[in-house]
């Protein structure tokens, strides 16, 4: 046991929101969370740091630890210290909960000297969303996509990862990101369940493989549902994205744009208030880094 480690997990975007019938779809991109643990000898006792947003709460940080620690049976042996950093906004759709509990379950396993399997890294990341109350679904999607990078489709509720698959490589991503927070743990389910049948088209779409299709479908779904702009959207689509929707719960807008329309959609998203995040697309894997 070296009891320290620091692990890295990438971010995603929405394909399909699974909030409003338990499936959905996401696939990765290139921004990134860290997270940096250090075990102590003062047991139970967990210290989280959001370096990047110090204001933002460390509940799921310390959530995290806590069922790492609970899984091996050490929480009566050790603490922890953990500090994440991002260039992921948090709350703003961009799947910063799941970036942030992937890299902090690698780093804890890996500070204790121990191993899981993926899935399982995934899943203790999941549980610990849904004990620090920052998810609806458990955004089973959002952290296999963050996990393993590339597209992924899942059962939600059953925590299945239904099926992998990538997009085209000469693709860039842009994100329209507003200053406004939205938390998902403040969503109206039940609203948002009304939407159910029109998602499931857009699911269907994304089980064909017409992903593209689907993310510009279930943007327009879920902007009229939860009241959002659709003007960004369509504006990124006429400036020459090949898709554009709401990312997440929103506020925030993903744009897929081919390599030489990245200029043009930049200025067509500009007009509107916010900032422009520009990623690629991530097949890479979390992982340790030390």
């Amino acid at each position: 046991m070296n009891g320290k480690a620091e692990a890295l997990a990438h971010g995603a975007a929405t394909i399909v929101n699974a909030i409003a019938f338990g499936k959905g779809a996401a696939f990765g991109v290139d921004l990134w969370t860290k997270a940096e643990v250090k075990l102590t000898d003062e047991p139970q006792i967990i210290r989280g740091e959001i370096a990047s947003d110090p204001s933002e709460s460390a509940i799921l940080i310390e959530k995290t630890v806590t069922r790492v620690f609970q899984h091996f049976k050490v929480e009566k042996q050790f603490g922890a210290k953990v500090k994440t950093c991002s260039n992921i906004p948090i709350a703003r759709g961009l799947k910063s909960s799941s970036a942030a509990a992937n890299a902090v379950v690698l780093a804890t396993t890996s500070a204790l000297g121990k191993n899981l399997d993926d899935l399982k890294m995934v899943n203790l990341g999941v549980d610990a969303t849904f004990d620090a109350k920052v998810t609806v679904t458990g955004a089973f999607d959002d952290a296999c996509a963050s996990y393993f990078g590339g597209v992924v489709i899942t059962d939600n509720l059953n925590r299945e990862l239904v099926k992998r698959d990538t997009l085209p490589e000469d693709l860039a991503v842009l994100f329209h990101v507003p200053s406004t927070k939205s938390y998902t743990g403040n969503s109206n389910v039940d609203r948002l369940k009304t939407i159910a049948p029109l998602v499931k088209v857009a699911f269907g779409e994304a089980v064909k493989g017409n992903f593209l299709a689907a993310l510009s479908l279930n943007g327009i779904i879920y902007s009229a549902a939860l009241g959002f702009d659709t003007s960004i959207a369509l504006d990124a689509l006429s400036a020459g994205a090949v898709a554009a929707g709401l990312c997440g719960k929103g506020p925030a807008i993903t744009a897929v744009v081919s390599n030489d329309k990245i200029e043009e959609v930049k200025t067509a998203l500009q007009r509107h208030e916010g900032e422009i995040l520009q990623a690629r697309l991530n097949q890479e894997k979390a992982r340790v880094v030390t």
